[in-house]
Parts: structure tokens; C-alpha cells; sequence
């Protein structure tokens, strides 16, 4: 990656305060790891270990937080098309600090938040010793969550709406799935871009506070899966059929949104929380020429590493970010000692589509 690239983001760099120096403690550090797949709360055990001694080219991180992804979840059960190595660390994306920079290392300084640019990095520990490459320098002043979770659902719903079809202001959106994490960043970067959503949640208790939560993050339309099925919003005119459609449920629900998709939309399936299959009638590929696509945040990563659109995507979002238009999800933090906490709601369907569990480091 060259100097330049990360150059883009200095219009984010504002003066604050100078932060203490964070005394490199090699003794002090604990990860989690597993040695085989499975259950994630059999297989997890979390250790001390001796932190490597960094190279010219590296740099030493003390982790601050790092979230719970369903992804990660699945990875150690051995169920993601990512297999890391055994012995493994957890963890995709987190932010940390700074502690120990390399004599070559010229882009980052101590005292410096950072996140991790590639993934199975293994951000479930308190320290990453990581090469100068595999590290991006974010505004300090940015919200620690919003910085934990930057690069796997911002992005994630960021690409999506950017890489299948050309929206434009006034054009609309459906997604199912709208209270996840995903969900929640699909609603607020569209309301920014002008774009109406639809957005499709499960009936529940409280859905009408769910509903306003939502709205307030600027969706336009929330409605369970039974309101989609009786809706006229789109027959009726008040609001024009969907270009896209975002699905990351499957099974009926997918099938239901894909009806409302106008002639030639698109849509694209990123998760399977159902885990039933996505059915397509032969009508929609005939009449309608709807298309039917997948998306998957790790391969557009490998295949875009370095790339000024990554760069410029993490230039958009951070902005987004900072003047408050694109929040953190819902979330619980909890601290690294209790990681069991925040395993086991992961592995709860219903745990997943509630809030997001992130860890906190000492």
C-alpha cells in the first residue's frame, strides 16, 4: 500500500489532546484460541501468551474493542468457507492503539487508532503484532464503535448498494433483515444518499418500538413479513418499485421481497439466517428478467486489498461517521474476561438480530 493511498484520509485528522504512551507489556497479554472446530463455548479457551517481538516493518496494537460477528461464530464452528489454520484466534475487525511502532514504519505513530485491513487476523486478543501494510489509521476522534465496527457491515452494506445497480435520489430499496447490523447501516447510508427504503423485519413484542427505532434511523417504510405480503405501497404508486432488493434471511421472505423488485432489478443475497433456500420462479427470469446475485465482504476484500475504491469507500463512510449520519449498531459491551457472555448470545438466532455484542479490552 503506498503512502499516498492513506494520505486520502488526512482531511480527517483533527488536533486533540496528546494521549499518555501506552508501556509495552509483553507479559500482560491474553487471546482466545481454539484448537479444533465445534462449539464455540467448548472450544474456546482464553490464554496468556508472549506477545512476538516486532520486526522493522511492524507495529505492536493494544486492542480496545472488537465485536461478535455471526461470521466469526460460524468460522469456529468450522462452518464458513474461511477455514483459518489450527491453532486459531477469533476475530475479524476491532480497533486498537498503537503501542510500539517499527524503524520503518512511517505511516502510523504511537498513540495512533487503527483497524486491521485484512481478515482472520485474529482480533480476539490484546495485542497484534501487525506488518505496516495490514494497518489503516482512523481519526481518534472517531466513536469507539463505530471504529470497532467499521470494516464488515458498513462496508458490507456500502458495496452492495454501490457494486449492482447505478441508484439514484428518490430510487427505492427493500432489505429484509432491516434490524441487523447490516440492516441498520443500509437504511442510514441510504437516507444520506436519498435512496427509499422498505424495510422487512420479524413480528415481535415490542415491534412497534422496533418500528420508531428504525424510522428514527431514517427508514422510510418498516414492515413486518406479514405487512409485505398485504402492502399496496408499491401498486398503489406511493412509492416506486424496487431496483434492488437485499436479502439476507432466504427462504420465504426472500421470494416475498423479490416479488415487489420492479422489471430488471436485482437481487442479492448476503446471508441465510433462515437457513432456508432462496427459491426464484422461472416467471421472475422470464417476464420480469430479474437477476440473481451473491455477495461475500471477504472475497471483494482479497480481491480489492489495496484498491483506491476501498479507500475511498473507508474515506465515505469514516465522513458518514463523523458527522454523526451513520451510527454503531445496537450493542452491549463486555469485557474480555467474560467472553462466554457474549459467545453464547451469538449462538442464538434471536441473539444475533438483537444487538451486537462487543468485546472490551482492559
Amino acid at each position: 500500500m503506498s503512502f499516498n493511498m492513506k494520505s486520502i484520509f488526512l482531511l480527517f485528522q483533527y488536533r486533540v489532546p496528546a494521549m499518555p504512551s501506552i508501556r509495552y507489556n509483553s507479559n500482560s497479554a491474553v487471546k482466545l484460541i481454539y484448537s479444533e472446530y465445534g462449539d464455540p463455548l467448548k472450544v474456546l479457551n482464553r490464554v496468556p501468551y508472549e506477545v512476538p517481538t516486532p520486526q522493522a516493518n511492524e507495529v505492536v496494537v493494544k486492542m480496545l474493542a472488537a465485536p461478535v460477528n455471526p461470521a466469526d461464530i460460524n468460522t469456529i464452528q468450522g462452518k464458513y468457507p474461511s477455514r483459518p489454520k489450527l491453532p486459531a484466534v477469533p476475530g475479524n475487525e476491532g480497533v486498537g492503539q498503537v503501542i510500539y511502532v517499527g524503524d520503518e514504519v512511517k505511516d502510523v505513530s504511537e498513540g495512533d487508532h487503527v483497524v486491521p485491513l485484512t481478515t482472520n487476523l485474529g482480533t480476539w486478543r490484546s495485542h497484534l503484532v501487525l506488518h505496516k501494510n495490514n494497518v489503516f489509521k482512523i481519526p481518534k476522534k472517531l466513536g469507539l464503535i463505530e471504529a470497532a465496527t467499521l470494516t464488515v457491515n458498513p462496508c458490507t452494506a456500502y458495496r452492495m448498494l454501490r457494486d449492482f445497480t447505478l441508484l439514484k435520489p428518490g430510487d427505492t430499496v427493500i432489505q429484509n433483515g432491516a434490524n441487523s447490523a447490516c440492516g441498520q447501516n443500509v437504511i442510514q447510508i441510504c437516507h444520506s444518499w436519498g435512496i427509499k427504503t422498505v424495510n422487512v423485519i420479524r413480528d415481535r413484542p415490542n415491534v412497534e418500538e422496533l418500528k420508531k427505532f428504525l424510522t428514527n434511523l431514517g427508514g422510510t417504510h418498516i414492515l413486518t413479513e406479514e405487512e409485505l405480503r398485504q402492502t399496496d405501497i408499491f401498486s398503489s404508486g406511493k412509492l416506486g418499485k424496487p431496483k434492488l432488493a437485499l436479502n439476507c434471511v432466504g427462504g420465504k421472505n426472500a421470494l416475498d421481497c423479490m416479488r415487489q423488485l420492479d422489471n430488471g432489478g436485482i437481487i442479492v443475497t448476503y446471508g441465510g439466517m433462515s437457513r432456508e433456500p432462496v427459491t426464484v420462479p422461472t416467471s421472475a427470469l422470464i417476464f420480469k428478467d430479474l437477476q440473481v446475485r451473491g455477495f461475500w465482504m471477504t472475497r471483494w476484500v482479497k480481491e480489492n486489498v489495496d484498491s483506491v475504491e476501498r479507500f475511498e469507500m473507508f474515506s465515505e463512510l469514516i465522513s458518514l461517521m463523523m458527522h454523526d449520519e451513520l451510527r454503531g449498531p445496537v450493542h452491549k459491551l463486555v469485557s474480555f474476561d467474560n467472553y462466554k457472555e457474549a459467545v453464547e448470545n451469538a449462538l442464538n438466532l434471536t441473539g444475533m438480530t438483537g444487538k451486537k455484542y462487543i468485546f472490551l479490552f482492559d
